[in-house]
């Protein structure tokens, strides 16, 4: 049976991680803060003090961490993820970063001799703990193949985009729509309320016209209500529409719908919600 490693245990690695042990696979996790394997462990995985032991163990290891810098410092610092690989062994980064991210670690990993596949995923925390993400890989076709079976553990579809990079630039351009998005409904909520108009109707006449959505369904209610539960950090967020904005300005294309959403969103974090779920930009305009 494959020997699965996972690095990265925060609000969407455990749930994914938890979903390849619930089936009962040989799964050895390792966490910047060592306490989040516990529940794991308990479960049954088991638990390495280092990224590089997990590598050196475990014929694929999938990574899911916050951001380019902790992409990068997980594979390369030291006793990192890079130092375990070789033989063929595969590298998932299942992370949201930019592609000069997604190519330094690739070109590291099949140089040491291992094989990466790029899968950034669509989808929040409940999705992650009911294994019904979206995700996008590119990379080593190989890999791709046999990653499929816990693929189809922690996703509801999985889709190859052949070249490293590109998986990348798609999930940057989903977030981008998404956080365009959740600026636009706190606007509208927003104008509704200070309109004094009823919002729980608001809710009903976009939950029932061609703007309804999952979005629209599970947000709606969480900014009507004032509490935010946290599915999907809001500096997460902010991350994925600062690369978007740059991928932009590097290929000359306008974006100017999501420059401003994500002014909204450096507003909100500069107000305390980083920590909060991105939908708590909506306390910006309230």
């Amino acid at each position: 049976m494959t020997k699965y490693g996972f690095l990265g245990l925060g609000i969407m690695g455990n749930g994914m991680a938890a979903n390849l042990v619930k089936a009962g696979y040989d799964v050895t996790v390792w966490n910047r803060s060592p306490v989040k394997c516990a529940s794991l462990v308990a479960q049954g995985a088991k638990q390495a003090k280092t990224p590089e032991a997990v590598t050196a163990s475990c014929d694929i290891t999938f990574a899911m961490l916050a951001d380019p810098e902790a992409a990068r410092e997980v594979c390369f610092g030291p006793e990192g993820a890079l130092a375990g690989i070789g033989e063929g062994r595969g590298y998932v980064d299942m992370s949201t970063v930019d592609e000069e991210t997604v190519k330094a670690i690739a070109i590291s990993i099949t140089t040491a001799g291992g094989r990466f596949l790029e899968s950034p995923v669509s989808g929040s925390k409940k999705p992650a703990m009911d294994g019904t993400l979206v995700i996008l890989s590119a990379g080593d076709e190989s890999l791709y193949k046999d990653a499929i079976p816990a693929f189809q553990l922690m996703g509801k579809m999985s889709s190859s985009l052949k070249k490293t990079g590109q998986a990348a630039r798609m999930k940057l351009v989903v977030n981008m729509i998404m956080g365009s998005m959740m600026t636009a409904l706190s606007e509208g909520v927003a104008l509704c309320r200070k309109s004094g108009l009823n919002e729980f109707q608001l809710l009903e006449v976009l939950s029932n016209g061609a703007l309804a959505s999952p979005m629209v369904k599970g947000k709606m209610p969480t900014m009507l209500d004032g509490v935010f539960p946290t599915n999907f950090p809001l500096k997460h967020m902010q991350k994925d529409m600062r690369l978007a904005v740059s991928l932009g300005d590097r290929l000359s294309q306008p974006l100017p719908t999501a420059a401003a959403a994500n002014e909204l969103f450096k507003a909100a974090r500069k107000a305390g919600l980083s920590d909060e779920d991105f939908a708590a930009v909506f306390k910006i305009l309230s």
